[in-house]
């Protein structure tokens, strides 16, 4: 089960290229690559630079904005599916989530998997969990906007509550809700995990270049809403916590690379 600050709710076509240790001087936004030693499914690149973290009309630990500098990284264009997953699993790195659900096509992206869980299909994958700063600046660029498109949400844009699914969609269903990177499904469908421990009052002291949450904790924090989520919970950002051995059934990840 997750936790919003304390509260429970009860939401709970581009070039292929590989890319090698360092970034080519061609690297490109939007494109798709598959940086060296990397399984899974494609990664788009995230420009070095800063970006607008946090939000003055969200919740108390949203506060207060501030500018944030990261460097360079790649992100998954999509949340990781249940056929990625199980490629894991088959090798013998990751341990089946063996809870059933209605996520059973293999295109969707996985659930039901805990922190550890995730973790480790990101480090078989030649990834690692992103953490929270790089979660919100792959889903909403460098001008602070509140979704990963702009302002305003519909069921055009991502699978939420409104929408009346009552389940996830295939991972990409909604291009027009595709972020300023190219990154598709970072607002709705899933809850991701991300690498941070939660601390409600972190961004009041956390570091403006390459933050990566507080050293300890009992919380993680995960990003992006889910599909029975509101519309609310669907801005980028909106901080979500869960137990990180507490696997949901709304709750999924994708995962990040340095260069």
């Amino acid at each position: 089960m997750y936790r919003r600050t304390g509260l429970l709710l009860t939401i709970f076509g581009l070039c292929l290229l590989t890319v090698g240790s360092g970034v080519s001087d061609t690297t490109q936004i939007g494109k798709e690559y598959t940086p060296h030693g990397t399984k899974g499914g494609p990664m788009l690149y995230i420009p070095a630079g800063e970006f607008i973290m946090g939000s003055d009309s969200g919740g108390t630990d949203e506060k207060p904005v501030h500018k944030v500098y990261l460097d360079e990284f790649f992100i998954d264009k999509y949340e990781v599916t249940n056929r990625q997953y199980q490629q894991c699993v088959s090798a013998g790195s990751c341990n089946p989530n063996i809870k059933k659900d209605n996520s059973t096509n293999l295109q969707q992206p996985v659930v039901n998997v805990d922190w550890t869980q995730a973790s480790t299909f990101c480090s078989w994958a030649g990834k690692r969990l992103p953490t929270e700063a790089e979660w919100e600046k792959a889903a909403r660029g460098t001008d602070g906007r509140t979704y990963p498109w702009g302002g305003g949400i519909d069921c055009s844009r991502a699978n939420y509550r409104d929408c009346n699914h009552g389940k996830s969609k295939t991972v990409g269903s909604y291009p027009r809700g595709a972020s300023p990177y190219g990154a598709m499904d970072m607002a709705g469908n899933v809850w991701e995990w991300t690498a941070d421990w939660y601390d409600e009052k972190y961004y009041a002291s956390s570091p403006n270049r390459n933050p990566k949450g507080p050293s300890s904790g009992s919380l993680r924090v995960l990003r992006g809403g889910g599909w029975n989520g509101s519309a609310d919970a669907l801005r980028v950002a909106y901080r979500l916590t869960g137990y990180p051995t507490l696997p949901d059934h709304c709750g999924g990840f994708r995962c990040a690379k340095s260069p």
